[in-house]
């Protein structure tokens, strides 16, 4: 008997016109819109439909956006299928997918959730306002040659790994001089370099002053135990306690993502039918590079 996982993706993922023709036909979805627009004070949907597309891509606005797009394609996936819904035995996020997920598992409300990203976003974009940097992809090289790679290029400016994302992709965060030494040094290797269009490092201590900001918004909320297991990014582990998650997504601002360990721990544990939900196809692609047998469908309206 198949085992379900649900995975909730990060940002980079928005893009014009999500969640419009799911909000159409779902009213559930609808909902979720028109809650978060009183939450945040302006008209997420319209942003999320129409754009413009420098407002969606924003830091502040993409994390919002991207957690209640997510929230309603799950809404979708409730109405048509809902014993996958009720199936479902553990969940993950990328970065603030996370918070989707541990919304999902009932750690915390929506209303709480989209709180606490709509701060998160915030207190990112200001961090990396305060310190211009970025991220860069590499591809095609393995961890311990990236590992000298970003050794090499700190000679430049500061700079780590942020995300380990699949075998042959791992994301590298840090000051725009260090990125491009990187960049550089990959391509030398063998390698490819993707320079990122994000607002700065993430999961790198140049996220520093975010922490603190989060910390004092997750303080306000009243966290339970997730009714499923949830694993976290800072060490792709499953953590039941409130107080434990709590200081886990205060960490995980300045701290690498590890998500291909993530996947693995999931598989490992026998889990074999996957679904990414929220927009775009970028976790079924991890998925595959890590195991290309392994089911894993995308939930969205694109």
């Amino acid at each position: 008997m198949s085992r379900i996982a649900f995975l909730f993706p990060g940002q980079g993922a928005q893009h014009l016109g999500m969640g419009k023709t799911i909000v159409e036909k779902y009213p559930a979805a609808q909902e979720l819109f028109d809650r978060a627009a009183e939450i945040l004070q302006y008209d997420l949907a319209k942003i999320c439909f129409e754009g413009p597309s420098e407002d969606l891509d924003s830091t502040v606005i993409s994390q919002p956006a991207l957690f209640v797009t997510s929230l309603a394609a799950l809404e979708m996936l409730r109405a048509d299928s809902p014993d996958k819904v009720l199936g479902c035995e553990m969940a993950a996020g990328l970065s603030l997918g996370e918070y989707t997920a541990l919304v999902f598992a009932g750690a915390m409300t929506f209303e709480d959730g989209l709180r606490v990203v709509q701060r998160r976003g915030e207190a990112m974009q200001a961090a990396a306002n305060a310190n211009p940097s970025g991220m860069v992809s590499v591809l095609l090289l393995d961890r311990e040659k990236v590992s000298e790679i970003c050794e090499a290029a700190s000679s430049a400016g500061k700079i780590w790994i942020a995300n380990y994302l699949c075998p042959g992709n791992i994301v590298l965060s840090g000051e725009n001089s260090a990125c491009e030494r990187a960049a550089e040094l990959a391509e030398q290797e063998g390698g490819r370099a993707i320079p990122l269009a994000v607002a700065g490092a993430f999961h790198t201590e140049i996220m520093k002053p975010a922490d603190s900001r989060l910390s004092e918004a997750l303080g306000g909320v009243g966290l339970k135990k997730p009714e499923i297991p949830v694993i976290s990014n800072v060490d792709a582990e499953i953590h039941e306690d409130p107080d434990e998650i709590r200081e886990l997504l205060i960490r995980q601002v300045i701290s690498p993502v590890l998500w291909e360990d993530s996947l693995r721990k999931m598989l490992d544990a026998g889990f074999d039918e996957f679904y990414e939900i929220g927009p775009g196809k970028v976790l079924k692609g991890l998925m595959k590079r890590v195991n290309r047998k392994i089911s894993c469908e995308t939930v969205n309206d694109s």
